[in-house]
């Protein structure tokens, strides 16, 4: 990894555990035994469709209201000039949270994390644009079309080339 990188990655690492300031509100690290894969655990805070007894039940074995969803990171040795890979984990213990810009297979469709990356993003930053649109979502869908990208998609989110096309949900 490119000693900017390395540096940078040192710095927003102390930040998230607390050791340089304070982790942002709803977000913690749950693993970063490297330097180019993290994962954080997200929380949507405020009054949404996330939060318990907001909405009707998620789809059977989906995780929906109240629950807490992880985030993986993996860097390349040209962060923080290009953006990291971001995706929601779905494992046996965390599922892809259900909106229309979240596909059921974790990969997020965010122009930050696309043509709109900028250097003087951090992963904190990353994740309270993740908290902000999943709180300010209208209505519990995945994208149209998940089926059928969720079976052809590449597993690498960087490979994907995403519309970004509605700012509104």
């Amino acid at each position: 990894m490119a000693m900017m990188s390395t540096k940078r990655l040192q710095k927003e690492l102390a930040e998230l555990n607390g050791v340089k300031g304070t982790p942002p509100a709803g977000i913690s690290l749950l693993t970063a035994d490297n330097l180019a894969l993290w994962r954080l655990e997200l929380q949507v805070l405020g009054e949404s469709l996330y939060q318990v007894g907001a909405a009707p039940p998620c789809e059977a074995g989906r995780q929906g209201a109240g629950e807490t969803f992880a985030v993986e990171f993996r860097f390349g040795a040209r962060y923080p000039i290009e953006s990291p890979a971001v995706v929601f984990v779905v494992d046996d213990k965390y599922k892809a949270p259900v909106h229309p810009h979240v596909y059921s297979n974790g990969l997020i469709c965010a122009s930050i994390l696309g043509n709109e990356w900028s250097p003087v993003l951090s992963v904190s930053a990353v994740c309270l644009t993740l908290q902000s649109m999943l709180a300010s979502c209208k209505e519990k869908k995945l994208p149209d079309g998940n089926d059928s990208f969720v079976k052809t998609a590449p597993l690498d989110p960087k490979k994907v080339r995403f519309v970004y096309d509605d700012d509104t949900v």
